[in-house]
């Protein structure tokens, strides 16, 4: 009884510490603009079971798509015995599901081979970032707690992995030695392997499995309260993050409606605009971005695949579209943290632009949308940067010289050439 009851105090712990970092993550986002992405549900639909539950991008790059495969599929499906645990943790039964018969011995012969599985693609994780080291691990961006933060949680999906095996090897022992309320129940492919490693001392082995059940239903519990801060967020919110992804041709710029109603005014002198609150061009702190992009900063897997394919990194740029969506993650965390402990008037003097992006960054990026298009949980790093330029221009007037000089062109000439509309054909007389 004991046992059961300190298993309900930490179950609701954590649980409950989990509830609480998540609400507050909800809370940043929301600090967001509003947008309205409630249009076309069945496409949205499609969009999140293909690309967050079918993984459809991920096949771009075969070998680390084949082992995420492995370890999407084991965490998703060992959760099952996860589930049993709990029930026994609550009851003080053991292998609550053994009543399942067959269908139970193949449910654990299958976690087991899942199992390990994760363990192996896990360790190639480890190998590929910290032997391999390849290139789109690295960057500016990815030192100290991003680059620890993915070893960290490999390193705990392995010890999980060996404890889930370990408690099953020594289980599977127990049973052989006929130890009271150790059900015969289960087929062990992996751990009956690792049975002849382990005592033949029944107090021994009751040890060994109770200490790997606990240590493995904690480190689950521990898990969960560790991914609000962690990359690895993406575990829930891939499927939301998709669902609520632009599904309006890439590249294609928001118009604002208080710009839109000034042109149409200009254009049609009968024209007589709804009225709109005029509000801030573009975004120049975090909460001037709408929500839809502050779920994408919490989404990010800081896979690097953006910044793989940025045409302006491999040239060398400063632009990082994986280090946009980083420090845009980071800022809203800090106006969080700010209200918290200040009130939500408080200003802290910061903002995304200058303070965590440079301007350097945002017109470096040609607007390819290579960065969109790689991503596996379709973030859209162009929009932030777009919303950052957009301030820049129309509320600071201030744009590289070739910018400027661009957009002067445009309104005089009206084309971005510095020729007179008037002597734009003179090349067809030219001999």
């Amino acid at each position: 009884m004991v046992a059961q009851i300190l298993f309900l105090v930490i179950t609701l712990a954590a649980i409950a510490l989990f509830t609480f970092n998540f609400r507050k993550i909800i809370r940043n986002i929301r600090l967001g603009k509003s947008v309205d992405r409630s249009d076309q549900p069945q496409k949205r639909l499609m969009t999140m079971l293909r690309v967050a539950f079918g993984q459809s991008k991920m096949v771009v790059r075969p070998i680390p798509a084949f082992l995420h495969f492995f370890v999407y599929i084991g965490f998703v499906i060992i959760n099952i015995e996860v589930l049993e645990i709990m029930i026994d943790g609550l009851f003080g039964t053991h292998r609550i599901f053994n009543g399942l018969g067959g269908l139970y011995n193949f449910l654990i012969g299958s976690f087991e081979i899942l199992a390990l599985t994760v363990w192996v693609s896990c360790v190639i994780f480890l190998i590929r970032r910290n032997v391999l080291k390849l290139r789109r691990f690295k960057g500016v961006e990815m030192t100290n707690w991003p680059k620890s933060d993915a070893n960290y949680i490999l390193i705990v999906e392995i010890l999980l992995m060996s404890a889930f095996l370990l408690m099953n090897a020594a289980d599977a022992k127990l049973q052989i030695l006929g130890a009271n309320h150790y059900t015969v129940a289960g087929s062990f492919p992996v751990s009956q392997y690792l049975m002849n490693l382990l005592p033949s001392n029944e107090s021994a082995l009751v040890m060994i499995e109770r200490g790997c059940w606990w240590f493995h239903i904690i480190g689950i519990l521990a898990f969960l309260n560790y991914l609000p801060y962690s990359k690895h967020f993406h575990i829930l919110f891939a499927f939301p993050n998709t669902y609520f992804s632009n599904l309006e041709p890439k590249g294609e710029f928001t118009n604002m409606a208080s710009v839109t109603n000034e042109v149409k005014a200009m254009l049609d002198p009968s024209f007589v605009p709804a009225e709109t609150e005029a509000g801030k061009f573009g975004a120049k702190d975090a909460t001037d971005l709408t929500w839809v992009n502050l779920m994408n900063a919490y989404t990010c897997t800081e896979c690097g695949r953006c910044t793989s394919v940025c045409p302006a990194n491999i040239t060398g740029k400063l632009l990082s579209p994986r280090k946009i969506m980083m420090d845009t993650r980071d800022r809203i965390d800090e106006i969080g943290k700010n209200i918290e402990k200040n009130g939500p008037e408080h200003q802290d003097g910061k903002a995304l632009l200058d303070d965590y992006i440079t301007r350097e960054e945002i017109w470096a990026c040609t607007s390819c949308n290579a960065c969109v298009e790689a991503c596996p949980v379709n973030i859209d790093p162009l929009q932030i940067i777009t919303e950052l330029r957009r301030y820049a221009v129309m509320e600071e007037s201030q744009a590289p010289a070739s910018i400027n000089a661009m957009l002067g062109n445009i309104e005089n000439n009206q084309a971005p050439w510095k020729y007179s509309p008037a002597d734009r054909f003179n090349w067809a007389n030219e001999k």
